[in-house]
């Protein structure tokens, strides 16, 4: 019986890991990104009045956080023949680096996005370490 329930517990966790997987990009690897100018394009999801306050040079707003409902889905559409013209990876950019990006990042898989392009910032803006490289107001 013990056996049965752990046997249970870890297909559980395997499972909900694996629903949750995504790719991630650490800050460091992004920072140099951008200071090289490399072809990436930065998605941020920030709420209006987070993204005025601070964002990533050359960040496309979107406002679509925490992108659960349609109407905040929605707000993604619009990026969507964005990314699709464009070839270089995408990263989501959103406060934490948690549930608002991965909603975001499985929205655009469902829209034609390649995964293989999607990234999400780790720790999200929050996390940002560089905040010489932070841009304030639109």
């Amino acid at each position: 019986m013990l056996k049965k329930i752990a046997l249970s517990v870890a297909l559980t966790i395997l499972a909900t890991g694996t629903a949750l997987a995504a790719r991630y990009i650490e800050p460091q690897q992004l920072k140099l990104l951008i200071e090289r100018k490399d072809p990436v394009m930065l998605l941020d999801i920030q709420p209006a009045t987070d993204f005025e306050q601070h964002h990533l040079p050359g960040s496309i707003e979107t406002n679509a956080f925490p992108a659960k409902s349609d109407q905040e889905k929605k707000r993604l559409d619009k990026i969507v023949p964005v990314i699709n013209a464009s070839d270089g990876p995408v990263v989501v950019i959103c406060p934490r680096g948690r549930k608002g990006a991965k909603n975001s990042y499985d929205y655009l898989i469902s829209k034609g996005v390649p995964e293989s392009r999607l990234q999400i910032l780790q720790d999200g803006i929050a996390g940002w370490p560089h905040k010489e490289l932070l841009v304030k107001g639109r």
